[in-house]
């Protein structure tokens, strides 16, 4: 089997091929466009520049993954062009792309549509909804609507990794942190979410009240890992709250974290600048020096992890008493994170269970991930697939 995967969910252009043979994922082809540079002088993600993006992108990035052989003259008939620029009417520029570039090339041998239908955002969700209605209608191909976050959980499998279930998911990324129990590849139930902002989330925040580049993810480690390879003195050592991480249920919380963060910062500003001037100033940052900032990242950082171990712990002890979890996997963007990996693995180890994550380049949002969960999905009729910005793990 063939599947071609479209991943919109964001502020990344993915579209992936893959072969699948007892169960086992081949990547023939892999593609990933970021958006980086249109969002990093928002300091987060503008969904209806990301939504302008994917249209721009999709057609350059199929292209380049299935690298399909061109034909002189267009070979579809005239009504399925009318459907498809009826589906794309809130996108032309992608149907114009549509209609100049994959108009004249032959069917692709592929065996179903996997794409991204929920969560994330539904403007950006949609362009690829709406572009895998339209390559289902010109290449009379299934679609199976694919829950991003099971493709974050399942992604292990695309590396000949293998999960042994009952498992325990914690999907930690820039708009999820949540625990859920999988005893199947097709069977999800959510334990706990955060009730406010989402780790990743957290992180990019702090990154911005530190004055670090968006994505603050990569920043804000980094800083803490120099600040770990240092002596802690007095003067140096920040001390930060680890939200509801003894509370009994399994939700997380780190609004407060990032607003501690905001606080402790403008504490060692005031020290240095006085408010009169601070107040004149105007300037749009606390600033403070390097190293602080490094200190402040790796308290930030330990707290993120203390609480992420914490609760998954609480989840491993809990569901041990009505379930024999085997396995222990960890997805999503902040799983990139090796500080924080090397602390979940440990806890693995404790409890004597199978730890898994993916490689750096499927933990992040990814079309692979979401050809994986595309084998394991059913598909639907195409007018009752539709974009859910907040779709359940359960869907």
């Amino acid at each position: 089997m063939k599947i071609l995967a479209i991943e919109t969910s964001c502020d990344d252009t993915a579209i992936a091929l893959l072969e699948v043979k007892k169960s086992k994922f081949r990547v023939l082809g892999d593609t990933i466009i970021s958006q980086t540079k249109i969002h990093e002088k928002y300091g987060g993600v503008f969904p209806m520049k990301a939504k302008m993006a994917h249209a721009k992108n999709l057609v350059p990035a199929l292209l380049k993954v299935l690298k399909l052989k061109k034909h002189h003259k267009t070979i579809f008939p005239e009504g399925k062009i009318v459907r498809v620029r009826k589906i794309l009417e809130r996108e032309p520029e992608l149907f114009d792309a549509l209609q100049e570039r994959l108009l004249n090339i032959r069917p692709p041998k592929i065996d179903r549509i996997a794409v991204t239908y929920g969560p994330g955002l539904e403007p950006a969700l949609w362009v690829g909804i709406n572009f895998a209605k339209a390559l289902s209608i010109l290449w009379n191909v299934p679609i199976v609507p694919v829950n991003h976050m099971r493709g974050h959980f399942l992604a292990p499998l695309a590396e000949s990794k293998t999960i042994k279930f009952p498992a325990l998911g914690l999907l930690i990324s820039g708009g999820h942190t949540e625990l859920i129990l999988a005893k199947s590849p097709t069977s999800c139930k959510l334990l706990g979410a955060t009730r406010d902002d989402a780790c990743g989330e957290a992180y990019d925040k702090v990154a911005r009240i530190l004055g670090l580049p968006y994505p603050g993810g990569p920043h804000i480690a980094r800083l803490a890992e120099k600040a770990r390879s240092q002596k802690l003195t007095a003067n140096n050592s920040f001390t930060l709250p680890r939200p509801m991480m003894h509370s009994k249920n399994l939700e997380f919380s780190f609004a407060g974290l990032k607003t501690a963060v905001l606080y402790l910062v403008r504490k060692v500003e005031s020290t240095r600048l006085p408010s009169p001037e601070r107040s004149k100033s105007g300037q749009g940052g606390w600033k403070v020096e390097q190293k602080e900032k490094e200190q402040i990242a790796r308290e930030f950082e330990e707290a993120v992890k203390d609480v992420l171990v914490s609760k998954t712990a609480k989840a491993l002890a809990h569901m041990s008493d009505m379930w024999e979890i085997k396995t222990l996997v960890v997805g999503g963007g902040v799983s990139a994170n090796t500080y924080i990996m090397k602390n979940l693995k440990k806890l693995a180890e404790k409890f004597n269970i199978k730890f898994l994550g993916s490689s750096k380049a499927l933990a992040t949002d990814n079309a692979v991930m979401i050809g994986v969960a595309g084998l394991y999905t059913k598909a639907k009729p195409l007018g009752k697939i539709r974009a859910v910005g907040n779709l359940p793990i359960e869907k």
